[in-house]
């Protein structure tokens, strides 16, 4: 899971694409965006069988100014000695926006870094 976000972030689409499964694997990714990604939080994962499983985790962006989370629920199975992934469940209640709230001199910021909103999307 760590390994995929670290591609997304460097926009590496040639090791996405090597790591996700053929049966569900898109011809080609658009990572041509502006998202600004701002860090990943691994909520835990569940062993289905010995060749699937699931990972939850949290992702946090930026896009077009605005702080954003993807929470998702990713299925991976292993071929081969290898762990691909499959598809996923978004959380829609989590992947849209936080609700704007004002931001003083030093709340949190809104994205859920932890930081002051003055020093990370402010």
């Amino acid at each position: 899971m760590r390994s995929r976000y670290c591609a997304y972030v460097l926009r590496n689409e040639r090791y996405l694409l090597a790591t996700w499964h053929a049966s569900t694997r898109p011809p080609a990714l658009n990572l041509n965006d502006e998202s600004q990604w701002l860090g990943l939080k691994v909520l835990g994962g569940e062993t289905v069988a010995e060749d699937e499983a699931w990972v939850g985790f949290v992702a946090r962006f930026k896009q077009a100014g605005r702080a954003q989370r993807l929470k998702e629920r990713s299925r991976f199975v292993k071929e081969g000695g290898c762990w691909y992934y499959i598809d996923g469940v978004i959380d829609e209640a989590v992947a849209e926006s936080p609700p704007a709230q004002k931001t003083g001199r030093n709340v949190p910021c809104p994205c859920g870094s932890g930081k002051k909103h003055k020093r990370c999307c402010g």
